[in-house]
């Protein structure tokens, strides 16, 4: 039992610390609401009492799924990169600006489409990449700063040169049909790209635990000086972890738009980016487990919501849940002595068994 606890430690800790923030929540929803039973019954049970609310689960968590697996890959190689947002929102105003443009036959054109935002993606993550290789400039600084520009940047294309003037509102034109993912669940808005996210997740792994380049960024991540020192070229490998990132990212942002939206409607940025932060976080940098943390944020969020409008609790108090949720996940010496006993108790058993065979 003790092996088996050492060896998935940093697991059970993810859920202990997931148990902990929902016995808060219980607790809080107890302090606040005057029904806290019919509270609790529509926070955790509310998004599965009906299809377009367990619908709505599996929407949000498409392109958390994205941004998480996009800032799983820099975090792999130690590259503080949060520049997601802004990958995906200017990946999404360009890949809008070339759907309009474009005449194609229907799957060529969503192809293209996802193509050209994944491309400008990559380039979005290129920078910071290359400046934090060739100059050591904090990648932490640069992608948050670049996040600005990419906003702004998104905005001008999109209402200067590509916006309905027809619409009553800032939005773009409207995208062909061609370029539309199909939604393939009558009655809700679930559509191709949620598939394309476990997709890229399951690519996500296997890139990063079955290929040379994935083990270059592991190892680089784990020990920049050893992999130095075993050859490889650090620079290719940090440029290539920003790089993939931004292009994940990108093709997250244009999904959301070629299969809900249908045109580009955000006139702020969505906050997927810093959601696939916390879900990144949560799931351990690992692309698999990506997919249920996320699944798990977007609960959580379409919870807060229906209690929000069923109940008398403020939805806000998911922002409270996640933030308890995130801060024992990452606070190091939580259950540090717990895992200091059984390491100590199983290196006990090793040398009694060792005295043992030399007797």
């Amino acid at each position: 039992m003790e092996k088996f606890i050492l060896k998935y430690f940093t697991l059970i800790r993810t859920l202990i610390a997931i148990l902990v923030g929902m016995i808060i929540s219980v607790v809080l929803i107890y302090l606040i609401s005057e029904m806290p039973a019919y509270s609790i019954k529509q926070f955790f049970l509310g998004p599965l009492l009906s299809k377009g609310r367990f619908a709505n689960v599996i929407e949000n968590a498409s392109p958390m799924i994205f941004c998480g697996v996009a800032i799983a890959i820099a975090f792999q190689a130690k590259q503080f990169n949060v520049g997601a947002e802004g990958a995906l929102f200017l990946s999404a105003a360009v890949g809008t600006a070339f759907a309009v443009s474009t005449n194609m036959p229907t799957v060529l054109h969503i192809i293209m489409v996802l193509v050209v935002a994944g491309a400008t993606g990559a380039i979005w993550g290129f920078i910071p990449g290359i400046l934090k290789a060739k100059w050591g400039a904090s990648e932490l600084v640069a992608s948050l700063m670049m996040n600005y520009i990419a906003y702004f940047g998104g905005l001008y294309l999109i209402n200067s040169h590509f916006r309905d003037k027809d619409a009553g509102f800032l939005v773009s034109l409207r995208l062909p049909e061609t370029a539309w993912l199909p939604q393939f669940v009558p009655g809700t808005r679930l559509h191709l790209g949620i598939l394309l996210a476990v997709i890229f997740a399951f690519l996500g792994y296997y890139f990063l635990y079955r290929t040379t380049l994935g083990y270059e960024i592991r190892t680089t991540g784990n020990n920049q000086k050893f992999a130095k020192f075993g050859g490889m070229n650090i620079i290719k490998v940090v440029v290539l972890a920003q790089v993939l990132s931004g292009m994940i990212a990108g093709i997250g942002g244009m999904t959301e738009v070629m299969g809900i939206h249908r045109r580009f409607n955000w006139q702020m940025t969505p906050g997927y980016g810093w959601d696939g932060v916390i879900v990144a976080i949560i799931g351990r940098n690992h692309p698999l487990l990506i997919i249920f943390a996320a699944l798990f944020l977007s609960y959580l969020r379409v919870g807060g919501q229906i209690l929000n409008l069923m109940a008398d609790v403020p939805s806000e108090l998911v922002l409270v849940i996640q933030s308890i949720i995130i801060i024992l996940i990452t606070a190091e010496a939580f259950l540090s002595t717990w895992k200091n006993k059984i390491t100590i108790k199983e290196a006990e058993k090793v040398e009694v068994a060792n005295e043992s065979i030399a007797q």
